[in-house]
């Protein structure tokens, strides 16, 4: 690796990290204002005020879509991926729990690399993402803290998630931060608002009120504009660094969301999701050595050609 190359990769690498950081606290911050607004209105809150804050950013530079048909696909997936955590966190799941459920990204980003981006997998890689995903079965086996239909939710927009991680390094080559992070929140304010026709979506107590308590749209500015900020800092981390180095990073948020959710509502996770992440986390982290290493290989292999 040429040195401008590295000092890119650890620019991405603390981009990524800060990244993880912010969108904590603002999942903290809608997970505080969901029982009062709901999952309809926390994403056009979202969208209203994370795109000003991204436009912001920008001045206008760099918000023209180039890629837009991917840009389009991805914002809409994630549509799908925030209305699914908002209604688990609605219905009770904590922080970290949510937290430790979405540690199987980065096994099925390996998975999904196959088909969509024509990467070879080896035994090792296949072993140890099994192995992982025996962690993920103990996290959610029958009686324990997961085992609800909440966490069935959770793994499915894990799975789109990981979908749209990939897309964000496709359209990095063509599209810039600030357009990438601005579709993705502009497509939160139709689709809220469609949602909002939907019983499910409105906080327990039935339709969301048109104004919030102070302490609600506090928490709601914050949630948007740490989102604006944290979409941009991904966006440009992914254009940065490649995905094998980001990807330990996703693990971050099950730190900060124990810290968070002890802190603010006494919530701690079983010893069994405890554990269970600690495996998933342990097979992620091998996959990525075998990653580097093989990476390394086929380099060294052309330069010898060469």
């Amino acid at each position: 690796m040429s040195q401008a190359a590295g000092e890119d990769a650890a620019r991405g690498l603390l981009l990524v990290a800060l990244g993880y950081g912010v969108i904590s606290c603002a999942d903290a911050a809608v997970k505080y204002a969901l029982p009062e607004i709901g999952a309809a209105a926390a994403m056009v809150w979202r969208g209203v005020v994370g795109a000003t804050v991204v436009a912001a950013i920008a001045r206008g530079r760099g918000l023209w879509p180039v890629n837009w048909r991917l840009l389009l696909a991805r914002s809409l997936l994630h549509t799908c991926v925030s209305a699914s955590w908002y209604v688990a966190w609605v219905r009770g799941v904590g922080l970290a729990d949510s937290y430790a459920v979405a540690a199987v990204s980065p096994l099925l980003m390996t998975l999904l690399a196959i088909p969509m981006l024509g990467e070879q997998v080896g035994w090792r890689r296949w072993a140890s993402t099994l192995t992982g995903f025996s962690g993920a079965l103990f996290m959610l086996r029958p009686g324990g803290d997961l085992w609800r239909w909440e966490t069935a939710l959770l793994l499915v927009a894990t799975a789109a998630m990981a979908v749209t991680r990939i897309w964000t390094r496709t359209l990095s080559r063509t599209d810039t931060p600030v357009a990438i992070a601005l579709c993705l929140l502009l497509a939160h304010i139709p689709v809220g608002l469609l949602l909002l026709n939907v019983p499910a979506m409105w906080p327990p107590g039935g339709p969301p009120p048109l104004v919030p308590g102070w302490g609600t749209v506090a928490a709601l500015v914050m949630f948007g504009a740490a989102n604006g900020l944290a979409h941009v800092l991904f966006a440009r981390a992914f254009a940065l660094a490649p995905i094998g180095v980001i990807a330990p990073f996703e693990y971050s948020p099950l730190i900060w969301g124990t810290m968070i959710g002890y802190l603010v509502w006494a919530e701690l996770p079983a010893w069994t999701t405890l554990a269970g992440a600690a495996v998933v986390i342990a097979a992620g982290v091998y996959n990525l050595h075998r990653e580097r290493l093989r990476r390394m290989q086929a380099r060294a292999a052309a330069a010898e050609a060469a």
